[in-house]
C-alpha cells in the first residue's frame, strides 16, 4: 500500500515537472534567454559580421573579460567588443573637451589677431598724424619710430626683447635729434650727441613722460602677451591630455559595463550610474590629478583678461604712443634752454654751425596743419572686427564652466544616457553580474584614490609621466600670469631686478592713462638697464660706453641741418596739457 502510494506521488512530482518544463519552454523570458537575435542585430547594426555569433546562448566558459554565464558571445565577439569599448570611451573625451579644445583654439587666434592689429593701427596712425604735422622732415627720420614698433611686435610674439630697453633706447634716439633742432646754431659729433643721449636720465628733457609711456606700454603688452600665450598653452595642453590611452585593466572594465549586457543577450541594459562613475574615475585617475593647477590656470586667465579691460588696457596703450611722444617733444621745446644749458655744462661747449640759407617755410613744415588726434568718430574704433571689451566678456564667459573640468569628466560622460542609467533607476541597470543595485561606494578623484576602485585596478605607485610634465606645464604658465597681473615679466625679472619689464611700478596709476581709476604715484626708481638682456637685439651704431659726461665736443661733427629732425613751430600747435616735472634735481 506505501509502495504504491509512494509511486503515485513519484509520477505526479515528474508530471508536475515535465508541465513547468513545458510552460517555461512556451514563455517568452525562456525565449529571450535562449536566442540571441537581439545580440546578433545590434552587433550587426556596429558593422560587424554575425559569422561568428551564436544564434543561441552558450556557455560562457570561454569568455575573458564578461561573467563565464550563458552567453551570446563567441571569443572573437569579446576582443571585438573590447576593443569598440575602448574606441567609444575615446570618443566620449573628445567629444566632451572639444568646448575646450575649440575655446582656447578661437580665443587665441581672436586676441591675436586683434593684438596684432592694435599694433599696426597705432603705428600707421602715428605716422598719419606726424605725416600731416611735419611732412618730410618727419618721413626721413620715421626708422627712429618704425624700430620702435617693430621692436613692440618682437617682443608680443614672444622674442626675447626687453621692453624697458626698448623704450629707453628709442628715448636715447629722440633726444638727440631734438636737442640738436632746438639748437640749430650749434653742429654736434657723434660724442657730443652720445654725452647728451647717455645722461637722459639726469637731464629728463622729456618731463615725465618717458616713465608714464613705460609703465603704461610695459603693463599692456606683458599682459597682452602672456594672456596670448596662456590661451595657446591651454589649447596644447588639452590637446596632450585628451591624447590618451586606455590600458588593459581600463578596457576590462570599460567592456565589462558597456557590452557585457549585450553577450547576456540584455543589450538595452545599461550600466548602473555608480559602475559607470568607478569606471571612469579609473581610467581618468591621471587627468584628475590635472584639477588643482588647471583651476589655478584658469582663474589666473580669466584675471588677467580683467586687468586687460581695466588698468591694463591694450587700446588705451596702443593709442596712447603717439600722443604721448608729441607730449615729450613739446616738453623739451618748452624746457629748451635749461636743458641746453645743462648740458653745455656737462659736455662741454659746442662749436658753431657754419654760416647755412636760411630753412624755407616749406621744408621747415611750418605751413601744415597742427597736430590733432583722431575724434572718436574718424579713428579706428575696433581692430580684427571686434573691441577689446567684447573680447574679455566673451572669454570670461566660457572660462567659468572650465574649473573642475578634469575631475567632472567622469560625471559628464556618465550623465549621458547613452553610456548609463539614470542615477534614480538603480534597480534595473547592469551591475557588471547582472541586472540589479550596484553596491559598492563611488571612489574619490585622482590616482591615489584608486587603490579601493572594485572595478578598475590602478598602479598607484606609477605617476603617469606625461600627467606630471603637463602639471609642470600649467604651474609655468599660471605663474606667468599672476606676475603679468602685477605688470612683471618673468623672462627678465633676473635682468631687471625683480621688477620686470614693468619697471617696478607695478603699484603707479595716473588719471590720465586709466580712466575710473585713482591717482596712485609710489616711489619710482629706475632699475638699471642690461643690453645682455636683449641677445637678439642688432646693437646702435655707436658704442654705449663712449664719451663720458665731462668730454668736449670732439670729431665727426654733424650739423643739425643734416639731421633733418622735427621743427619747432608745429609743436606749439599741440592740443594737450602737459604738466612740467623739475628738469634738475
Amino acid at each position: 500500500m506505501d509502495t504504491r502510494l509512494s509511486f503515485h506521488r513519484y509520477r505526479l512530482l515528474v508530471l508536475l515537472y515535465a508541465v513547468s518544463a513545458l510552460l517555461w519552454t512556451w514563455s517568452p523570458v525562456a525565449a529571450a534567454v535562449r536566442s540571441c537575435s537581439d545580440t546578433r542585430q545590434v552587433y550587426a547594426e556596429k558593422g560587424y559580421s554575425t559569422g561568428t555569433a551564436p544564434m543561441t546562448q552558450i556557455s560562457g566558459e570561454h569568455l575573458r573579460l564578461c561573467p563565464q554565464d550563458y552567453t551570446c558571445c563567441s571569443s572573437q565577439m569579446e576582443e571585438t567588443l573590447a576593443l569598440q569599448s575602448e574606441r567609444d570611451f575615446l570618443k566620449g573625451i573628445e567629444d566632451n573637451s572639444q568646448f575646450l579644445l575649440t575655446t582656447f583654439t578661437q580665443r587665441h587666434r581672436r586676441f591675436d589677431e586683434f593684438f596684432r592689429e592694435l599694433i599696426d593701427l597705432s603705428e600707421k596712425s602715428m605716422n598719419q598724424m606726424f605725416t600731416k604735422t611735419y611732412g618730410r622732415l618727419f618721413t626721413q627720420n620715421a626708422h627712429v619710430f618704425q624700430e620702435l614698433f617693430v621692436e613692440l611686435r618682437r617682443y608680443y610674439s614672444g622674442g626675447s626683447v626687453s621692453l624697458q630697453e626698448v623704450l629707453s633706447d628709442f628715448w636715447s634716439r629722440l633726444v638727440e635729434r631734438v636737442f640738436s633742432l632746438v639748437n640749430p646754431q650749434y653742429q654736434f659729433s657723434e660724442d657730443y650727441l652720445e654725452c647728451v643721449s647717455k645722461h637722459t636720465e639726469q637731464l629728463q628733457p622729456f618731463g615725465d613722460v618717458p616713465r608714464k609711456l613705460r609703465v603704461q606700454v610695459s603693463r599692456a603688452f606683458i599682459a597682452a602677451r602672456a594672456l596670448s600665450q596662456g590661451l595657446a598653452t591651454g589649447r596644447d595642453i588639452v590637446n596632450k591630455a585628451t591624447k590618451l590611452t586606455a590600458d588593459s585593466e581600463c578596457v576590462r572594465g570599460l567592456m565589462r559595463q558597456w557590452y557585457c549586457p549585450l553577450c547576456r543577450g540584455m543589450p538595452s541594459l545599461r550600466p548602473c550610474h555608480s559602475l559607470c562613475l568607478n569606471v571612469m574615475k579609473g581610467c581618468l585617475a591621471n587627468q584628475a590629478d590635472l584639477n588643482t593647477e588647471w583651476n589655478n590656470f584658469i582663474d589666473a586667465l580669466y584675471q588677467i583678461s580683467e586687468k586687460l579691460e581695466g588698468p591694463f588696457n591694450m587700446e588705451l596703450a596702443a593709442d596712447s604712443i603717439s600722443v604721448k611722444v608729441s607730449e615729450a617733444i613739446m616738453h623739451m621745446q618748452e624746457n629748451s634752454v635749461g636743458i641746453s644749458n645743462k648740458v653745455f655744462q656737462g659736455c662741454g661747449n659746442p662749436r658753431p654751425a657754419p654760416a647755412r640759407s636760411k630753412r624755407s617755410p616749406k621744408e621747415s613744415g611750418s605751413n601744415r596743419r597742427p597736430f590733432r588726434t583722431y575724434t572718436p568718430e574718424e579713428k579706428p574704433t575696433t581692430a580684427a572686427g571686434t573691441n577689446l571689451d567684447r573680447l574679455v566678456t566673451e572669454l570670461k564667459e566660457r572660462l567659468r564652466p572650465m574649473r573642475e573640468f578634469w575631475v567632472s569628466l567622469p560625471h559628464t560622460i556618465c550623465n549621458d544616457e547613452k553610456m548609463a542609467a539614470d542615477v534614480t533607476n538603480e534597480d534595473r541597470c547592469w551591475n557588471g553580474q547582472t541586472r540589479g543595485r550596484y553596491l559598492p561606494d563611488v571612489t574619490g578623484d585622482g590616482l591615489v584614490s584608486q587603490i579601493n576602485n572594485p572595478e578598475v585596478e590602478v598602479d598607484i605607485a606609477r605617476p603617469d609621466v606625461r600627467t606630471r610634465q603637463l602639471i609642470m606645464e600649467l604651474r609655468v604658465v599660471t605663474n606667468k600670469l599672476r606676475h603679468a597681473q602685477s605688470g612683471q615679466d618673468m623672462d627678465f625679472m633676473d635682468s631687471e631686478e625683480g621688477s620686470g619689464s614693468g619697471g617696478g611700478d607695478q603699484g603707479e596709476r595716473y588719471n590720465d592713462d586709466w580712466p575710473g581709476y585713482g591717482p596712485y604715484s609710489p616711489p619710482y626708481s629706475k632699475p638699471p638697464r642690461n643690453p645682455a638682456s636683449n641677445p637678439g637685439k642688432p646693437p646702435r651704431g655707436r658704442d654705449k660706453n663712449g664719451p663720458k659726461w665731462n668730454r668736449n665736443n670732439g670729431h665727426g661733427r654733424r650739423s643739425a641741418a643734416s639731421l633733418l629732425t622735427l621743427p619747432l613751430v608745429p609743436l606749439l600747435s599741440l592740443p594737450f596739457m602737459v604738466t612740467v616735472a623739475p628738469m634738475w634735481r
